[in-house]
Parts: C-alpha cells; structure tokens; sequence
C-alpha cells in the first residue's frame, strides 16, 4: 500500500494553511478534511491549499477539495485558495471543473507576498488513528459525489463509481449471513 504523504498546517492573519507534500490521495484527504473542516467551523474565511510540493492528486483529493470550497461558499462566503498548483495539478482540477469552486494560482490573495515565511511556519498536521475501512470507503464516498454533483460533466463521469461505492458499503452493512445467501 501506498504511504501517506504529510500534510502541513498553521494558521495565519486572514487565512489558513493546508500543505500537501508527495501525492495527494484518500491516504492523506482525510486529514486535509479534518483539519479544513475545523477552520471552518472556527469561522475561517479563506483556506490555502499549498501544492508547490504535490505531485498529483487523485480524485478522492480533489473531491475533499471541492468539497470544502463548497462549504465555505455556503457557510461563510468564503474561498478556497490554491497555492501553486503546478501544470498537472491545475490542468486535472480544471479538467473536472473545480476552477470554478475555487481560485487556482490567485494573482492578489493576501499570502502572495509571504510564501516562504509561511511555508517557514507550518507545521506537521498531528496524525490521524487509522480509518475503519467503512470509514475509508465513506470517505471515498463522499468526496466522488462531491464530484459528481460539481457539473454535468462530472455526474456522467463518476455515476458508476458512485454507484459501486454505495454497493460496497450496503453489503458490508449487511449482516455476514445474508451476505452468504446472495
């Protein structure tokens, strides 16, 4: 199995900082998750994904993302930065059409001026107790109908994925004996 790449956090004047460092994945997005959504909570307006250091993201990362620039639109009229995206990173966000969740590579935001002494600042994000794999598949779960549920696009493209993500979970809920019977 994969390793999980770190995550980087801290919180600053105006905005907070998520760093992802190697690839970002369903190993790493649900301490993205946890972390955003408790600035969130807090009443963070402005949240930074720095991917300077990211070389990828799968779909379950990028669904947590769109994910949260959705509910700091909703909650607080807020926005999603993201901070050096990189060509590969920007191109597959913009492929599903998260560009328009989100600002990708902001010419003004307030942190534009100050990248290296924040990256200076941040600090490892404290580890997560491993996910249940029901958690794990929940988490999957979401993040692709947070994708789905971005444009036309992307309801088309994820459908079936959604669809056998939902399957899975239902028969894992299943007790072990009807399990046997289908």
């Amino acid at each position: 199995m994969t390793t999980e790449c770190p995550i980087f956090i801290g919180i600053f004047a105006g905005f907070s900082w998520i760093r992802c460092e190697g690839k970002g994945s369903f190993l790493n997005s649900p301490a993205l998750k946890e972390y955003g959504e408790s600035r969130i909570a807090e009443g963070e307006r402005c949240l930074v994904i720095d991917l300077e250091a990211c070389t990828g993201m799968d779909s379950t990362f990028m669904g947590t993302l769109a994910g949260m620039a959705s509910r700091l639109a909703a909650q607080s009229k807020g926005v999603l930065h993201i901070a050096e995206a990189g060509l590969r990173n920007q191109r597959s966000l913009e492929d599903l059409g998260l560009d328009f969740l989100m600002e990708i590579n902001p010419n003004d935001a307030p942190w534009i001026e100050k990248l290296s002494a924040i990256r200076a600042e941040i600090k490892p994000s404290h580890p997560l107790p491993p996910p249940s794999q029901a958690q794990r598949a929940l988490h999957v779960l979401d993040a692709h109908k947070t994708l789905a549920d971005a444009n036309e696009q992307n309801a088309g493209t994820f459908e079936n994925v959604v669809k056998l993500l939902e399957s899975n979970l239902l028969e894992k809920q299943r007790p072990p004996s009807d399990r046997e019977s289908h």
